[in-house]
């Protein structure tokens, strides 16, 4: 065996790699896979993992949610309503097809029919076609988030989904929970392609041998997905050797893993922000702002963040997370009894009162056990909370009816973007516009409403960030809603699985830069 691995450290020397660049093969266990390898059928955290896998977008964040050139190479606002994307040359698709600027037009257009996006892309009137590899997006006035927008559209291979299938249907077809040409046939730029899918059993990729990215020190040659829905199951995978990673990791197995030698465990701050929101239309109290902060001030969510959440959870004292442009230092965590009692005593509920409560057991991480401790937080300030638990199928359309005094949501904005948290969160209900969609606090405050309107068309970013702080010091001291913690996402990985400079708080680690030893 020495003497075989002697000549095939000779033979990679040679060829000028090591044996940390051979090419490997390996297992990850997600707890789902993705329902079509359509793009564009579902707007979901597997749709867009796999989107990162086998195709390319034109840009994309890194760790430090900072923009990275992807198929574009650059970019600039040529004026207010317009932003031209230099597209990289030399790209081919899975198909051999090459990549060019139409393929970039045809994407967005699709993306714009698309029920789940087009929501996104809205503000974006038109994508135009310069030359070959040349495209100007324009907006519908101004409009500062044209590159968040840009980081969904992974160009399509316009040629190879044109046309029609042996039985006459349309390639480019889109179809929600449909069997179309898009969604079991694939030619992106990523680089991976598919080499064979079993619905709910496996994915194989393979790298793809003309991938653009020669910088990448990507060397994973095979990688295979299978989804393993269990959290017990997913871990004794790992702990076996049957899959070299997972995701996500229970924070009951967080032990396991960290005593486990041959293992690593990877959490980082995510940007899905889990709260509570204060229904001021059903209980007349929390019209009281004193009593809306007494509430806040009562929640000990650092505790929560720490107990319940098992360090995959960062207490959190607004809505934007650190990287975000609304993110505000000066608001942290406020848990203080005795202050929360002092605010109810000034606002003239000394004696407490009751409160209805509503939480789904099986949406969040640990949702259930969440709402059961801040229930009983509540009670050292004398509100008695009738609390009731669900699953999440029969929980959100009782959300959707705003009739509870406090009601839990998780929520990450599909823009990255602070100001989204505010538009579909805690901005003034507004059926015509959608605004305040999700908003069953019922809190309304006009200064917020023109801020968050006033930053969506300011294209200034330092002017732009400091009215979106200042939005959410506003909704700080009105106690809008009580903050808990942003879920960590978190993985593990055998230690030869270098994971930690691929992940990212969106959850879509980047596999076509993995580097296996």
């Amino acid at each position: 065996m020495k003497t075989v691995k002697s000549k095939l450290a000779l033979a990679l020397f040679a060829a000028g790699l090591s044996f940390s660049a051979a090419a490997a093969d390996i297992t990850v266990a997600y707890d789902a896979d993705p329902v079509s390898l359509d793009p564009h059928e579902q707007l979901s955290g597997g749709t867009l993992q796999l989107s990162h896998m086998v195709f390319d977008p034109l840009i994309r964040f890194n760790q430090n949610m900072e923009f990275e050139p992807r198929l574009a190479e650059k970019w600039e606002r040529l004026n207010d309503t317009t932003v031209r994307f230099h597209l990289r040359k030399g790209v081919k698709f899975h198909s051999g097809n090459d990549f060019t600027a139409d393929d970039v037009v045809w994407t967005f257009d699709r993306l714009k029919s698309s029920p789940d996006f087009k929501g996104i892309f809205t503000p974006l009137t038109a994508l135009n076609k310069v030359d070959s590899h040349t495209v100007d997006i324009v907006t519908d006035g101004l409009y500062p988030l044209v590159e968040n927008v840009a980081t969904y559209i992974f160009a399509m291979d316009s040629k190879y989904y044109s046309g029609t299938t042996a039985d006459g249907k349309d390639k480019a077809e889109l179809k929600k929970n449909g069997s179309t040409f898009a969604s079991t046939n694939l030619s992106g730029t990523g680089a991976f392609k598919i080499a064979d899918r079993e619905q709910g059993v496996k994915v194989e990729f393979e790298r793809f041998a003309d991938y653009w990215d020669k910088s990448s020190k990507g060397n994973v040659d095979k990688l295979t997905l299978v989804p393993i829905k269990e959290d017990a199951t997913r871990v004794a995978a790992l702990l076996s050797g049957d899959v070299d990673m997972i995701a996500p990791v229970s924070p009951n197995d967080y032990k396991r893993i960290k005593g486990n030698d041959k293992l690593d465990l990877y959490t980082m701050p995510g940007t899905r922000i889990i709260t509570f929101q204060l229904n001021q239309k059903v209980s007349e109290p929390l019209q009281n702002v004193k009593v809306r902060q007494a509430i806040v001030h009562a929640v000990n969510n650092e505790g929560i963040a720490k107990k319940i959440m098992k360090g995959s959870g960062t207490a959190a004292g607004q809505q934007s997370p650190v990287g975000y442009a609304g993110y505000n230092a000066d608001l942290s965590p406020r848990y203080d009894l005795n202050k929360a009692k002092a605010l109810m005593k000034e606002a003239g509920y000394e004696n407490g009162f009751t409160l209805t409560m509503i939480a789904p057991n099986n949406r969040y991480v640990n949702d259930e056990k969440i709402a059961q401790a801040v229930a009983a937080m509540l009670a050292k300030i004398q509100i008695k909370v009738d609390l009731q638990t669900m699953p999440k199928a029969q929980y959100w359309p009782e959300f959707d009816k705003c009739e509870s005094g406090m009601q839990m949501i998780g929520w990450h904005p599909d823009t990255e973007d602070s100001a989204n948290f505010t538009e579909f969160l805690a901005m003034t209900r507004n059926s015509d516009t959608g605004k305040g969609q999700y908003n069953c606090g019922h809190y309304s405050n006009t200064e917020v409403d023109k801020l968050v309107e006033a930053a969506n068309g300011e294209t200034d970013l330092n002017k732009r960030n400091q009215m979106l702080r200042d939005v959410e010091a506003m909704l700080y001291n009105d106690a809008a809603f009580v903050p808990l913690h942003w879920q960590d996402p978190s993985w593990a990985a055998k230690k030869s699985v270098n994971i930690q400079p691929i992940i990212n708080g969106m959850n879509f680690p980047y596999f076509g830069d993995l580097v296996v030893n």
